[in-house]
């Protein structure tokens, strides 16, 4: 497995050379700008008062073409040097443009990450932060803003924010959805939502979603410019491969990730809710409370993302087809990360860097050259500013990402030091706490909040793998202590400094093995114990 840095966001802006040359593992640490509850002029307006941005100057706006999957981790992309997945269509986008090679989300959640990528804001700001919160009335999603610009807009796919329906959502002109997580094979009563009107789904659905997409671009009026959100459902499990991919790879012969299981001398400095974790739904010893075999679950995974990789091709070769493959704007990116047994874990959620780094890709020739990599830290905040960017629209002032165009041009720019990630604690899959964290150029801090457990502190350049709790030991207490002062700064600045409250309205995944079927539940963590006075 590569190892690759995380990277968090801070307020702090720094000059970065952005180079197209291949390295290990270097990486600059995302920050953000200013704060949505702060300046008045930063106030996030109200769908009814949207306004046209400000154009800029001299700009061309392009076509552009957004990919999301669900649940596609960082490294499984075949140009990584992956030995078992197979993605010809990701690698040619790498080739033919960037590969993003530090990418985070600043929340490992499908809904909270899906409302970042829209609106350009965290969790925090957008209040979407679960995948059942409701999205606030007035939310506006930059496709508006494209809208205003005379733009023809699509959504096919998933949505998945807030108890949606599956039906249309401001923004977007034409509209092709489903309900909440949707389904992979047709189900009776499970139709798609197209143009507000139920339809039933006819087959596996990356290929159909596929081919929505196909008749909104071959249909649309060329005298304008064109926005397609493409929302795949792969890869989120329980995964499902299209017929012709079933048995078409190898069967994995995974080894278990390095900090699947820690030197029992290292156990003592690990949160207990992690060790804990191991026997749940979201764990190694009980994965979806049953006896998954985590290497089959791999393969399928696998099998699965041929799917996704064949819809990218689609499009590549339709683009290329009509002359616009040069000069379209192409984003594909995952919407969160997924561990396969990292630090005992399976899923997402965590501050860890299989949970919250994520495969990104973009080209656009005549914007930036082929074959390169962006090593400065990108996060989904700067989907938004770098698509209406692209349109040539000024970013509204509220959003808190960047443009990433520059970076893949190899200019210098001002860009983030530091990355800020949170997740919040859901009631119907309660093993993982409150999860504030931030990160810079080398140290990664995680603060775990309403449970009594330990903080988290590692030094990225020594201990990629994260298994070195570095919190609790004298001569880095300093970095700590100063990394957390930077962290709830940051919240503060961006009305971050509350904690959401949902009633319990949905079915608990809270389930473990009795203990003699695994070890029992997880000591005390031993920083914490005190020496009785004699």
């Amino acid at each position: 497995m590569n190892h690759m840095m995380a990277t968090f966001v801070s307020s702090n802006l720094s000059m970065l050379r952005v180079t197209r040359v291949v390295v290990t593992a270097s990486v600059l640490w995302l920050p953000t700008s200013a704060a949505l509850a702060q300046p008045a002029s930063t106030a996030l307006p109200q769908a009814s008062t949207v306004q046209p941005l400000t154009p800029i100057p001299g700009a061309r706006p392009r076509n552009v073409v957004f990919i999301l999957s669900d649940d596609h981790r960082y490294d499984a992309m075949g140009f990584m040097g992956n030995p078992i997945v197979k993605t010809p269509n990701m690698d040619r986008i790498a080739k033919s443009g960037v590969h993003v090679r530090n990418a985070f989300v600043t929340t490992a959640l499908c809904s909270p990450s899906r409302a970042t990528i829209l609106t350009g804001q965290y969790a925090h700001q957008h209040h979407v932060v679960d995948n059942n919160s409701p999205v606030p009335a007035g939310t506006i999603y930059f496709p508006q803003y494209l809208q205003k610009a005379g733009y023809q807009t699509a959504l096919i796919g998933k949505w998945h924010m807030g108890s949606d329906d599956g039906g249309p959502q401001p923004g977007f002109g034409h509209w092709v959805s489903f309900a909440g997580q949707g389904n992979y094979l047709p189900v009776a009563g499970r139709d798609l939502n197209v143009d507000g009107t139920q339809v039933p789904q006819k087959g596996y659905i990356t290929d159909e979603l596929t081919d929505y997409a196909m008749q909104w671009l071959k249909a649309r009026d060329r005298s304008r410019p064109f926005f397609l959100y493409l929302s795949h459902k792969g890869v989120h499990s329980d995964f499902v491969p299209a017929d012709r991919h079933k048995g078409t790879l190898p069967s994995p012969r995974l080894r278990a990730p390095k900090s699947q299981n820690f030197p029992p001398d290292q156990e003592g400095q690990r949160p207990r809710w992690v060790r804990d974790q191991r026997n749940s739904w979201h764990g190694v010893d009980y994965p979806y409370n049953t006896k998954l075999d985590i290497t089959e679950y791999y393969q399928r995974y696998a099998e699965t993302l041929r799917g996704v990789d064949d819809s990218i091709g689609t499009v590549l070769d339709y683009l290329k087809a009509e002359g616009l493959l040069d000069s379209t704007l192409i984003i594909y990116m995952g919407d969160n990360g997924f561990a396969f047994g990292e630090h005992g874990l399976i899923d997402k959620r965590t501050a860890y860097e299989e949970s919250m780094r994520v495969p990104m890709i973009m080209q656009c020739p005549e914007l930036f050259k082929g074959d390169g990599v962006v090593e400065g830290v990108v996060a989904n905040l700067d989907i938004a500013p770098t698509i209406l960017m692209a349109a040539g629209l000024q970013p509204p002032a509220y959003m808190e990402g960047g443009n990433i165009v520059p970076l893949a041009r190899g200019e210098t720019v001002s860009w983030r030091r530091e990355l800020l990630y949170e997740y919040y604690w859901e009631r119907n899959y309660p093993m993982t706490p409150t999860v504030f964290s931030l990160r810079d150029e080398r140290y990664k801090f995680i603060h775990y909040y309403g449970v009594w457990d330990l903080d988290e502190l590692f030094d990225l350049n020594a201990d990629p793998d994260e298994m070195n709790n570095l919190a609790y030991a004298p001569q880095f207490s300093s970095i700590a202590k100063d990394m957390s002062g930077r962290m709830f700064d940051l919240l503060t600045r961006t009305g971050g400094m509350t904690i959401p409250l949902a009633r319990d309205q949905f079915q608990l995944f809270n389930g473990r093995l009795p203990v003699p079927d695994v070890e029992k539940s997880a000591p005390f963590p031993s920083p914490l114990l005190l020496k009785p006075e004699r």
